[in-house]
């Protein structure tokens, strides 16, 4: 079955790239402040008590099916390493919930959407008892369709909404057209759905949206997700082992690049970077209360400057790819082609690699190497969030359509090892997909239908599962744990943060700015500069409104 990890989305990456932060504030389920558009001031969307706060979640009742041969560790995902088995599928689902009510959703989707009356969707209505009327949208212009649509008083039933698309007005709009589920989900109540009961609480808290439980999260796994792959099969070749410091790194990328033989060392490494240096990565709220008791954010840290001038070095070394360089290109098809030995990128390429080269290049190893200190020796990491993607009901829905969105969320959120997982993960067999030895293997109208819509409803706990590799799950979880080991929580760990609109651009410079010093075309002086401006164009404001904000409702570690 498909995996569900920490970044499984075709979005993810884009969002992770970006150093943009916007959502309703949760601080272990207690919502935070929002902005008032264009004003000094701000508003609550909705100040809850902390226990308050988990009157609304629901009662959590952990799924007994299906339990994973390795389980969850130090915020990692669970892993599946067994064949499947049909015949010995659990059932999640006993009997539908659905009512047959027509209700519409609107999703990214990422690849050419299905014809609405294709088996595929056919078959899921059918099982689950629902009547649906897909509204896909492309998933890399999806923010500006979103924003569009909560502008307008049309808004279909239910509404996907990815943390990467929570920007400008659309998190006030969330507030504004999305009904509260507690009515529905608090407490026991969500035992009538029991594949949502068994969601974890953490990312369940992530729902809170203007102090009412708005949203039905998609959870994920809060060890790292970004991970520094090398070519183990050319390492092996050549006796080298995965370095161990920077300096190493350094070191073993002058010795393996031969730029006459067009074989670089690496793309660029400044994801991994920022994690080496102890740094939060661009993507995360980036504000912390360190053990002096200061609120800082992740540019003020030396180690921010550090982890830019190591990135330097690698290219002022020559080391990186010329089309890395010139950000051109994909660096994982650099990678697969042997241009480049090493890259950083979410974990999920460790199985799309290895399947990708089965066949053409069966020599092919990808591996993930540890991420080290600055110096060497254990690195200081940081959680991710719990939860990265939402489906929302729209207000004024009838209790009907209420009902069979929530028995298809309950239907997409089944667990690994059921009937119900399979049909959405792969469709109908003998005509989306054949198993052979105890592999699922989808056909080209598998490849065609059994897409990213029903899979973006719910999910369950996080997992990684490859029937064809399970050798990589294991490896999977396993290096999750391993770093899940030096991981800390910061003090916005849980939140989803609405910044005011008047900082909203503040850190838009400093984007451009690290990919110009980390290529030569800046200095160390016009980094340190552009900090200065940060601070005084309202990032010390900036401070002082997370200091409010954490002082009243508590920090998130």
């Amino acid at each position: 079955m498909t995996p569900n990890s920490p970044s499984s989305r075709p979005s993810r990456r884009s969002f992770l790239g970006s150093t943009a932060v916007a959502a309703v504030a949760v601080a272990g389920g207690v919502p935070l402040l929002a902005a008032c558009g264009g004003s000094e001031n701000t508003e609550r969307e909705g100040a809850t008590s902390a226990k308050n706060a988990q009157n609304l979640l629901p009662s959590l009742v952990a799924s007994k099916l299906a339990q994973p041969d390795i389980p969850a560790k130090n915020g990692s995902a669970a892993g599946y390493t067994k064949k499947v088995d049909l015949s010995t599928l659990g059932t999640s689902v006993p009997h539908k919930l659905g009512t047959g009510t027509p209700f519409k959703i609107m999703s990214p989707f990422w690849g050419a959407p299905p014809k609405p009356d294709c088996v595929y969707y056919t078959q899921l209505d059918k099982t689950a008892g629902t009547d649906i009327t897909w509204q896909n949208q492309d998933g890399n212009k999806y923010g500006d369709k979103l924003g569009a649509v909560l502008a307008s008083s049309s808004i279909p039933d239910m509404v996907v909404v990815p943390s990467w698309n929570l920007t400008g007005k659309i998190p006030s709009a969330i507030t504004a057209k999305f009904m509260d589920l507690s009515p529905y989900l608090a407490g026991d109540k969500a035992k009538k759905y029991p594949n949502l009961a068994a969601i974890p609480t953490d990312a369940w808290r992530m729902g809170i949206f203007g102090g009412a439980l708005r949203g039905i999260p998609m959870p994920t796994a809060i060890a790292p997700g970004i991970t520094p792959f090398y070519r183990k099969d050319i390492f092996d070749k050549k006796g080298w082992q995965p370095p161990k410091s920077p300096d190493e790194f350094l070191s073993w990328a002058k010795e393996a690049t031969s730029a006459k033989a067009k074989v670089y060392a690496c793309g660029d490494m400044w994801w991994i970077a920022q994690s080496i240096f102890g740094l939060q990565p661009a993507g995360t709220a980036g504000w912390n209360i360190g053990d002096d008791g200061k609120l800082t954010y992740r540019i003020e840290h030396p180690e921010y400057l550090e982890a830019l001038e190591w990135t330097r070095k690698l290219f002022d070394a020559g080391v990186v790819h010329p089309d890395d360089k010139a950000r051109t290109g994909d660096a994982g098809q650099r990678f697969t082609a042997g241009q480049i030995l090493v890259y950083n990128s979410n974990i999920d390429d460790w199985y799309r690699k290895t399947a990708e080269q089965a066949t053409s290049n069966p020599d092919f190893r990808i591996e993930g190497f540890d991420i080290f200190g600055p110096h060497g020796g254990n690195p200081v990491l940081y959680a991710g969030q719990p939860a990265s993607l939402w489906s929302f009901i729209r207000k004024g829905a009838s209790k009907d359509v209420v009902h069979n969105a929530l028995a298809a969320a309950n239907f997409s959120a089944a667990p690994y090892g059921t009937k119900e997982r399979m049909l959405v993960d792969y469709g109908i067999e003998g005509t989306h997909y054949t198993v052979k030895n105890g592999v699922p293997v989808k056909n080209d109208r598998g490849n065609a239908e059994v897409l990213n819509a029903w899979a973006m409803l719910a999910a369950p706990a996080a997992y990684f599962a490859h029937p064809d590799f399970p050798d990589v799950a294991r490896k999977q979880v396993e290096w999750q744990a391993r770093m899940g080991a030096f991981m800390k929580k910061t003090s916005t760990f849980g939140m989803n943060i609405i910044e005011p609109p008047r900082y909203a651009n503040l850190g838009t410079p400093l984007i451009q700015l690290e990919l110009d010093y980390a290529r030569g075309h800046k200095s160390l002086s016009d980094v340190q500069q552009a900090i200065s401006t940060w601070k005084s164009s309202g990032g010390d404001k900036l401070r002082d409104w997370y200091k409010k904000l954490l002082d009243q409702n508590g920090s998130g570690n």
